[in-house]
């Protein structure tokens, strides 16, 4: 990713923060997934970069470090070398309409990549690797198509007795909604070539042409066709006169770049011995491995944070037992409890009371129950009220004394005052509520933040920083 990828200038946080995660994981399953498999070879079939050939040198040198320190380029001095061989992409040079008129583009790639076109052997099978943005070039006489027609015809099927493996970065010509097999996560992309004006060359292609197709075929009758350029995974088989032959177009391994399922394929090469004979045959055999799926896995830490949040908010004071639907299962399974283990026998309510001992003539010794005084029922008529000694009962009727009216607008405006002190008691008290569990949730997040951003920290820079 560069500041072409998402229409952000190069100071934006966001393409800042884009960029740190896209590298980070690309490095990440480049140490813990590709690594540990200790390949002999390790290939990229092309778009190193995103607006390669727009980039400006400051950038594209900026775009190149980021590059190498996330493959671990920079750490081959303290490790084992491993051959890298590189294979250029319409991302990295543009197509023939672009580098016809900015050739330097194509200079300062050669300068780090090496040549866009060339031949190199593991396994006892000859790897094949053509710059596909110059065989469609549109202008019959350009250079940089001369170059790449010549290197091919260089390369006779008589000249060599090992298998050949072709590497194009644009995928060879297939008809429209030819099925691309079960890995393919996204729609078929159909064939699409633009041109620009006054035999310029191409502006864009996502296959070759049937053409050019049938004449690499032809020339150097592969075993295998390995192809990238459309972030997405597909397998179709091309019918030559020589025998099928099948080509693997591999997906991103880059999460950013559309493709959900990012991936990366293990080639194995080498001799075979046939079962029924002694003689030798190559082999080429691949694999196709998939990364985990990191969209999902951030989808899912922003859910994990919001329910975080929530129970922080809502979480009762007083535990579970303060919901209304815990209260009642609570209540039921007391009274489960209580019909489980209560005793058999009822207890008396007569059997409560207070004993005094008394003694007989005989000296011994009895518990007697204390005679308890019955509350004198209530008369209707009189009313009586006890207090202390004296008992008070209501005067008739007709000498009741009529209440003061003075003396009701006075309790009036108490009890409206009172109730306005009551109202504003309670305002306060839902304020005081609210403000005590916004701080207990801060406080809460602020201890979950120092326990976890650490940790965080560390696990998100230990396989960033080079040993």
């Amino acid at each position: 990713m560069d500041s072409t990828s998402l229409g952000l200038p190069s100071s934006s946080v966001a393409l800042q923060a884009a960029e740190f995660y896209t590298d980070l994981n690309m490095r990440r399953s480049f140490q813990s997934a590709i690594l540990p498999f200790k390949p002999d070879v390790v290939l990229f079939l092309g778009d190193h970069f995103d607006g390669g050939p727009y980039l400006s040198d400051e950038e594209w040198q900026e775009s190149l470090f980021r590059f190498k320190h996330i493959f671990s380029l920079n750490e081959q001095r303290s490790k084992p070398h491993v051959p890298i061989y590189y294979l250029s992409g319409n991302h990295d040079i543009g197509y023939s309409a672009f580098f016809s008129v900015h050739p330097e583009v194509l200079g300062r790639y050669e300068k780090e990549f090496g040549s866009r076109n060339y031949q190199f052997s593991a396994g006892k099978v000859d790897f094949v690797v053509i710059d596909a943005q110059t065989l469609d070039a549109g202008a019959k006489k350009s250079k940089e198509r001369s170059s790449s027609w010549e290197f091919v015809k260089s390369l006779s099927p008589g000249n060599a007795s090992h298998p050949k493996v072709l590497l194009t970065h644009i995928p060879l010509y297939r008809p429209d909604n030819t099925p691309c097999g079960p890995y393919r996560s996204s729609p078929i992309i159909n064939q699409r070539v633009s041109y620009a004006a006054l035999d310029q060359g191409i502006t864009y292609q996502n296959y070759l042409t049937k053409e050019t197709s049938d004449l690499l075929l032809s020339l150097l009758k592969p075993v295998l066709v390995l192809s990238g350029h459309d972030h997405d995974q597909c397998t179709v088989v091309h019918s030559t006169p020589f025998g099928p032959v099948t080509e693997h177009t591999l997906g991103t391994i880059s999460w950013q770049q559309g493709n959900l399922y990012p991936s990366f394929m293990l080639l194995s090469a080498g001799p075979k011995l046939s079962p029924n004979s002694t003689d030798m045959k190559p082999e080429v055999v691949t694999n196709l491995c998939f990364l985990p799926k990191q969209t999902h896995i951030y989808i899912w830490y922003i859910c994990q944070f919001a329910l975080t949040i929530l129970l922080l908010v809502f979480w009762p004071t007083n535990g579970l037992g303060s919901l209304p639907c815990m209260n009642t299962f609570i209540g039921f399974m007391r009274s489960v409890g209580a019909e489980l283990f209560s005793r058999t026998k009822e207890k008396n309510d007569e059997d409560d009371g207070e004993y005094e001992m008394v003694f007989d003539a005989e000296g011994s010794m009895h518990l007697v129950k204390k005679a308890v005084a019955k509350a004198p029922s209530a008369s209707s008529d009189s009313r009586a009220i006890g207090r202390g000694s004296v008992v008070a009962r209501a005067a008739a009727g007709k000498h009741q004394l009529e209440p003061d009216s003075s003396i009701l607008v006075e309790m009036g405006s108490e009890m409206t005052s009172e109730d306005g002190a009551k109202l504003a008691r309670t305002s306060k008290s839902k304020v005081r509520k609210v403000l005590q569990r916004l701080f207990r949730v801060i406080q809460s997040i602020v201890v979950i933040a120092a326990l976890n951003v650490p940790l965080y920290m560390m696990l998100l820079f230990k396989d960033w920083i080079d040993h």
